[in-house]
C-alpha cells in the first residue's frame, strides 16, 4: 500500500519550492551524495538535452535511457544522444581522450568557454526551431569547429606554460568538485528512489552540513497561488500575478541575441487533464535581437576588428551599429528593471565573451548588475540560443526535482574513486618517466667557434645572393670580406656534412641553377676554380644541364686563355668566342625555320592533291554535265519566280530581334532618301 501512494507521489512533476508535506517531513540526505551519479529520470541531467516529461513504467521501473561513456551523460531518447555527439562538449572530450587527459564536465566545458574572448555562435547547442540560420547544419559545423579550435589552441598555449612541481602536484590532487545535483531520500518515496535538486539553488555556506540545507530547503517553501476563478456572469477574469515573495532573475545574452526574464518563486496553481500542476509566474520578460555575428566566418564584429583590423565593407558598419545598439538597449532594460532586480533572491545568467560580459556588467554609468554580486549564478546545464522559450525551459529544469536510483550512488562513487586512484598512480608514473627523460637527454651540441660561425655567415650570406641572381651584390660582398673564391668552401655543421654536397662552392651552385650570366661572372671577375669537383665527383660544368650555361664555360675558356685554369680537369671542351656561339645560335634558328617551312610546304602539298582527287571523283559521278545545264554556280530553287521586296526584307531579317529590326529600316530609309536628294 505505501508504495502505491509513493508511484502517485511521483506521478506529477515535483516542484522544488513546493514539495509535498510527505516528502518535504522525511527527506535525508543520500550518503556519499557528493559522489556524481547518473539520474535515469533526469529531463535535462547535465547534458542540457531538451526537457521530456516521462512517466513510469507499468511495472513500477524507471525507463532506461542511452548514454555517452566518455562524457558520463544519459539521454531520454536517440535524438537527444545524435545531438550530444555534434556537440563541441563531446568534440573536447575526444580531443582530451587522444591527449590522455581526463574528460571534463558539463559545468567545466561551459567555464572554459566563458573565458574565451568572444562567442562564435551565441550558444553551445542549436535551437533547430528558432530561425534559419540553425537550418543550416554546415554553417553549424563550422561554427562549432571554430569554438572548438579556439578553445584547444587557448589550452596548448596554457599547457605549454613552464610550472614548478608544487603547483601542478596541486592540480593533480584537487578533484573534480561537487555535483550540480543534490540528491536526498524520503520513506514517502520508494526504497531505490533519491530526489535531486540543483545545488546552484542553495547558497554556498549551506551546502557542507546535511541539517542546514534540510532547514534552507524547508524554509523555501512556498504555498501556490490560487488564480481568481472566472466571474460567474460570463467573461474571463484577468491576470493575476502573485505579488511579493522570492523572484529570481534570469537572462542570457550572446550572437546577438538577449532575453531577460523575472520570474516570482510562488507558483501558480492549475489544473491540466484533471491532475494538478505548478506552473511559473513570469513578472516581466522582454527579448532583443540585432545582426552582430559574421555569419559565416563567426564570431562577432568587434573581435574580429580587434583580431585583423577594422574593415571597411557594408556588412562590418551594420554590425558594429549593432553591437552598439544592442548594448544601449539591454542597459536601458536593465535600468527599467532596477528595482525588481535589486529585489530578486538569485540572479542566473549566461554572457560567454568578454564583450557580452562587459554589456552586462560595465563597468558603466548606472550600473545594475555587478559581477562580486553572491547572488550571481551560472546555468548547470547547457543552454541553446537566448529566447523567451529557453528561459522558460531553463526555470522549469532548475525548479523541476530530478529522481534517480540510490543504488547508482554507491557504484558511481566506487568507479570515481577506482579511477582517482588510476589517475594518480598514472599521473605519478608519468611524472617519474619524465624526469628519466630529462636525465637521460643527450647533452647540448657545442657551440661554433668564431672561425666556424664566421664561415656560416658567409655561406648564408653567398647563396641567397646567388639564389637571388645579385651579381654586383656577391662580387661586392667577396671583394669586402677578402673572400679567396678559389678555395672557399660552403659551411658545412660538423654533425651534417651532406648539406651542401651537391654543390660546395658558388660556382657549383650557380651551374646548377644554369644561370650562365653568375657562371662567367664568377669565373671572369671572381677567379672560381672549374677544376673543383662536389661529393659525386663532379665539376660544376658537369652538373649545368642549359645549353646557354655550357656555352658560358667554353666562352670563358676562349676568352681567358688556356694557361688561366686547368681545364683538362675542368672537363670543360674547348672554348669557343662569343661570336661563334651566336652564329651557330642563329644557324640553329635558321635550320629549325627552314624545316618549319618545308613542312608548311608539305601540308599544303597534300590539301592540293587532296582537293585534285576529290574534283576528280566529282566529274566521275556526272556532276559536270549537271553544272553546263543549269550553269555554274545555281540550283534549282534559283529557277523559280523571283521574290518580292517585302519578301526579301523579311528573309534579311531572319533570326534578328525587334531592336535589329528597326534599326535596320532606319537606316534603309536613310539611304533611300539619300539617293533621293542625289537625284534632285
Amino acid at each position: 500500500m505505501a508504495s502505491k501512494a509513493s508511484d502517485n507521489v511521483l506521478k506529477r512533476p515535483l516542484y522544488v519550492f513546493d514539495l509535498p508535506p510527505e516528502i518535504l517531513g522525511t527527506l535525508e540526505p543520500v550518503l556519499n551524495s557528493n559522489a556524481s551519479f547518473e539520474s535515469e529520470e533526469s529531463n535535462q541531467s547535465e547534458n542540457g538535452a531538451p526537457k521530456h516529461s516521462s512517466q513510469p513504467a507499468e511495472d513500477g521501473a524507471l525507463p532506461k535511457a542511452t548514454s555517452c561513456a566518455l562524457c558520463g551523460l544519459s539521454f531520454e531518447n536517440v535524438e537527444e544522444q545524435r545531438h550530444h555527439v555534434r556537440s563541441d562538449l563531446h568534440a573536447y572530450n575526444l580531443k582530451q581522450k587522444t591527449k590522455g587527459i581526463k574528460p571534463v564536465t558539463e559545468a567545466e566545458f561551459e567555464k572554459l568557454v566563458e573565458e574565451l574572448d568572444e562567442s562564435l555562435s551565441g550558444s553551445d547547442s542549436s535551437d533547430s526551431g528558432s530561425d534559419s540560420e540553425n537550418d543550416n547544419p554546415e554553417a553549424q559545423r563550422k561554427t562549432n569547429g571554430t569554438t572548438l579550435d579556439a578553445l584547444l589552441k587557448r589550452q596548448a598555449n596554457i599547457s605549454d606554460e613552464p610550472e614548478d612541481d608544487f603547483s601542478s602536484s596541486e592540480k593533480r590532487r584537487r578533484g573534480a568538485g561537487n555535483p550540480p545535483l543534490i540528491w536526498f531520500k524520503s520513506a514517502a518515496l520508494p526504497s531505490d528512489t533519491a530526489l535531486g535538486i540543483w545545488r546552484t539553488l542553495f547558497p554556498a555556506t549551506t551546502q557542507q552540513d546535511p541539517q542546514i540545507l534540510l532547514s534552507a530547503l524547508q524554509s523555501k517553501q512556498h504555498r501556490p497561488h490560487v488564480p481568481k476563478p472566472n466571474p460567474p456572469d460570463g467573461g474571463v477574469a484577468l491576470q493575476d500575478i502573485p505579488k511579493g515573495g522570492p523572484q529570481i532573475f534570469m537572462c542570457m545574452i550572446g550572437g546577438g541575441h538577449f532575453a531577460g526574464m523575472i520570474v516570482s518563486l510562488t507558483p501558480k496553481l492549475a489544473r491540466k487533464q484533471g491532475v494538478e500542476e505548478r506552473q511559473a509566474s513570469v513578472l516581466a520578460h522582454k527579448t532583443f535581437h540585432r545582426y552582430t555575428t559574421r555569419r559565416k566566418q563567426g564570431g562577432a564584429q568587434s573581435a574580429n576588428d580587434s583580431a585583423k583590423g577594422a574593415a571597411h565593407s557594408a556588412g562590418s558598419s551594420l554590425r558594429r551599429y549593432n553591437e552598439q545598439a544592442l548594448v544601449d538597449d539591454v542597459r536601458s532594460l536593465l535600468a527599467e528593471w532596477r528595482a525588481m532586480i535589486d529585489g530578486c533572491e538569485l540572479v542566473f545568467i549566461r554572457a560567454t565573451g568578454s564583450t557580452n560580459r562587459r554589456t552586462l556588467f560595465g563597468p558603466y554609468d548606472g550600473q545594475v548588475l555587478r559581477q562580486n554580486d553572491p547572488r550571481n549564478r551560472g546555468f548547470p546545464f547547457s543552454t541553446r540560443r537566448a529566447t523567451q522559450n529557453e528561459l522558460m525551459r531553463c526555470f522549469v529544469e532548475l525548479t523541476r526535482a530530478k529522481t534517480g536510483s540510490i543504488s547508482e550512488i554507491t557504484r558511481s562513487a566506487d568507479k570515481e574513486k577506482s579511477q582517482g586512484e588510476i589517475a594518480t598512480s598514472a599521473d605519478a608514473k608519468k611524472q617519474q618517466q619524465q624526469q628519466q627523460q630529462q636525465h637521460q637527454k643527450e647533452p647540448p651540441k657545442p657551440a661554433l667557434t668564431p672561425e666556424q660561425a664566421t664561415a656560416q655567415l658567409h655561406t648564408n650570406q653567398i647563396i641567397a645572393l646567388i639564389k637571388r641572381s645579385k651579381i654586383p651584390a656577391l662580387l661586392s660582398y667577396l671583394q669586402t670580406n677578402d673572400i679567396h673564391l678559389p678555395t672557399f668552401r660552403f659551411f658545412s655543421s660538423p654533425d651534417d656534412t651532406s648539406t651542401h654536397h651537391h654543390a660546395p662552392t658558388p660556382l657549383h651552385l650557380a651551374a646548377s641553377n644554369n644561370n650562365s650570366a653568375l657562371v662567367t661572372a664568377l669565373l671572369m671577375r671572381g677567379g672560381a676554380d672549374p677544376s673543383v669537383r662536389n661529393g659525386d665527383e663532379r665539376t660544376p660544368y658537369e652538373i649545368t644541364r642549359d645549353r646557354g650555361t655550357r656555352d658560358a664555360f667554353r666562352i670563358v675558356r676562349f676568352e681567358l686563355g688556356e694557361d688561366a685554369r686547368d681545364w683538362a680537369r675542368s672537363s670543360i671542351p674547348a672554348g669557343i668566342s662569343k661570336t661563334e656561339a651566336e652564329n651557330r645560335i642563329a644557324q640553329e634558328k635558321a635550320e629549325e625555320s627552314q624545316k618549319e617551312s618545308k613542312r608548311r610546304q608539305e601540308g599544303l602539298q597534300q590539301l592540293k592533291e587532296e582537293e585534285t582527287k576529290k574534283e576528280r571523283e566529282r566529274r566521275e559521278r556526272g556532276e559536270e554535265k549537271f553544272e553546263k545545264k543549269m550553269g555554274k554556280g545555281k540550283s534549282l530553287m534559283s529557277a523559280r519566280e523571283p521574290r518580292t521586296a517585302e519578301e526579301r526584307r523579311q528573309e534579311e531579317s531572319k533570326g534578328m530581334s525587334e531592336e535589329m529590326v528597326r534599326r535596320l529600316e532606319r537606316e534603309r530609309r536613310a539611304r533611300a532618301a539619300e539617293e533621293r536628294m542625289k537625284r534632285l
